[in-house]
Parts: C-alpha cells; structure tokens; sequence
C-alpha cells in the first residue's frame, strides 16, 4: 500500500505550569504567573486555537529538533545550542525531548476567568484582556494524549479528566425517559369490548426453480460456485492529518495518504429463484394453500401466512387484530363479545 507524507506547516503548542497552573507558550522556557522554568517532564498541548505559524524565522526554530535539557542544572535549551545557556555545561550529557507523538485536537474554546480581576476571557488567550494577569488553565489539564507509531513517545504523567457522574446521570436519564415513553405508548392503556365483524386470512405458496441470477459491481470476493466472473479494483487515495509533538514547542501538521483497494465484481450464480407465486384468501377460519404442480427440479418455497381478525368496538369503531398463530385465529369462529386491550395509539395489544 502506498503512503505518503506532507507536512502542512507548524502550530505553536502550550504548556501548563506544574506550579501555579499558568497557560504558557510552547517555546517559552519560563512560567509567566510564577517565573519557575519548564521541567523535563511538563507535556506539551494544543492550544484552543491553532494556527499554522506563517513567519519563515519561527518555522525554522521550529523545524530545529527537540529541545535538551542541561544534564547539570535542567535548563532547556534549543537543539542547536552546545553548551547551556544557564550553567554553560557541555549539552551532550543532557537529554532531548521526546518527539513523535501524535497530539490531540485542539479544545474547544471555552471562557476561563481570570484569576486576577474575575474577567472572564476566551481560552484562546493567555493574558486577561481587562488586567494583564495571566490566566490559568480551566478545570483539569487536558487528558494524556495518545502515542502512535512504533517510535511514539511514551505518555507522561498528564492529569486525566475524572469520569463525570452528572454527564452520566444525565444521559442515563434521558434513556430512562425514552424507554418509559416508548413502554407508555405501547403498553396497554384501554380496554373495550368488541365483537367480531369479520374473519380474514391470506396464503401464498411460491413455486422456484433453479436460475442463472446475473448479479453487477458487488463488493468483494465472487461465491465460489460463481462463473462469468469479471473483477476490477477501484483506488481510491485516503488522507488523514496528523499533528506531530517536534519537542520544541511546536507541532508539525502532517497529512498522511495512503491507496485503498475495493475490488467489485460482476458474476452470475444459480439460485433458487420463485418463477410463480400462488395465493389464496378468505373470510372463513380454514385457511387453504395452493398444491401448484412440481416439474422437473422445482420446489415449494416458504410459505406465507396472513391472519386477520375484524372486531366492531363498543365505540362503533373498527379494530384489526393479528393473532400469533392459526389456534388463536380459530379462537374467534365462535364470534361473541371480547375484550380488547389497546394501547395509545389505538392498537390492539391483545384480545381476551
């Protein structure tokens, strides 16, 4: 299967201070509420909203590799620096950022209250637009994101969002009205008496031989006992895009396409196939079936069955009842009165 790859630009990502909980940017080495440097195992994120960074200066920094970390005092440092810009230590005892994780979509954009002045400001800003606080992350950080690929990352120790038991409640609620709506309208809630107007029943017998049935542009594999067999493949190229964690603070949007192959074919197979269908009625609680004359390889298919009951309401009205079998239809030759359960729309749910 073919694939290819093409990378879509890069979008600057977040991090979320272990300390005091501040939005920070992705390349920003310091906390902008508490001033406390990035720690090795901070995990990056989208932003509510983000967009593909169009200044070519960025896009280099970003294309740059994964940041290191100073082996001697933890400072993070850009992957083409050599020596710590903090403690001037040799970068080759640090350690560089994974890389290679495939991040979730972005939040959606949300109102977070600064915690400042009570401003409330949308998600995608990291500054409150009435005192110039920064502004920390909503609720919980976001879930842990997913690694894929055989040289993904290993998941950090990002908090995960706790299961809520009042979306649950909620949804479970809604279900309970549902079925309680659905039972209420089919369950009985009237009963009336009744006395049979009228019997009716209907009998079809079908009558197949074996044919050549043609069958055109089937998905998939031919039955084995198929012949005039013609198959093509139709490809079609499929594209998904990822965003790829660079380990820098930035993230490359990257779409990943690939072939898929449907074959379709077109053949013929014999199948039984009714050439005539026989059917009697009635209006007597005896019902009859057709015995067509069998020729050669013909056979009788499944027979049908249809049961009919007329009953005249004591509303003057006109109710039909199906019964479940021919003993129950018989039931009813002696005629009388009975009494008819109906539910709420007006169906008969039994008859006794």
């Amino acid at each position: 299967m073919a694939t290819s790859k093409e990378s879509k630009g890069f979008v600057q990502t977040e991090w979320i201070c272990p300390n005091c909980n501040t939005r920070n940017p992705g390349p920003q080495k310091t906390c902008d509420g508490c001033g406390a440097p990035q720690p090795a195992n901070v995990q990056f994120y989208l932003p509510a909203e983000a967009k593909v960074i169009q200044d070519k200066n960025v896009e280099k920094i970003a294309k740059a590799g994964a940041d290191i970390h100073c082996g001697f005092c933890g400072t993070r440092n850009p992957a083409t620096a050599t020596t710590c810009s903090q403690c001037g230590g040799e970068l080759k005892e640090g350690k560089a950022r994974e890389t290679g994780r495939e991040m979730q979509k972005e939040a959606p954009i949300v109102n977070v209250k600064c915690a400042n002045c009570g401003q409330e400001n949308p998600s995608t800003k990291r500054m409150c637009a009435n005192c110039g606080a920064p502004l920390t992350q909503k609720d919980e950080k976001p879930a842990a994101q997913a690694n894929v690929g055989a040289g993904a990352a290993t998941q950090t120790s990002a908090a995960k969002r706790p299961f809520s038991w009042a979306i649950a409640g909620g949804i479970f609620a809604c279900l309970l009205v549902i079925c309680v709506g659905v039972f209420m309208l089919f369950r009985p809630s009237k009963a009336l008496t009744a006395t049979v107007d009228q019997a009716y029943w209907q009998t079809v017998v079908p009558l197949q031989e074996v044919r050549a049935v043609n069958y055109s542009n089937e998905q998939g594999s031919p039955p084995s006992d198929a012949y005039n067999v013609s198959c093509r493949d139709d490809v079609a190229q499929v594209c998904v895009e990822k965003t790829i964690d660079q380990g820098n603070g930035f993230a490359e949007v990257v779409q990943e396409c690939h072939d898929e192959t449907t074959t379709y074919c077109s053949y013929t197979v014999d199948e039984w196939t009714t050439i005539q269908s026989f059917t009697l009625d009635g209006n007597d609680f005896s019902p009859q079936y057709s015995q067509p004359d069998i020729f050669g390889d013909q056979r009788v298919g499944d027979t049908t069955t249809t049961l009919e009951i007329r009953f005249i309401g004591s509303d003057g009205k006109q109710y039909i009842y199906h019964p479940a079998s021919l003993e129950e239809f018989q039931r009813f030759a002696s005629g009388g009165t009975w009494t008819l359960h109906l539910n709420a729309l007006g169906g008969v749910v039994s008859v006794e």
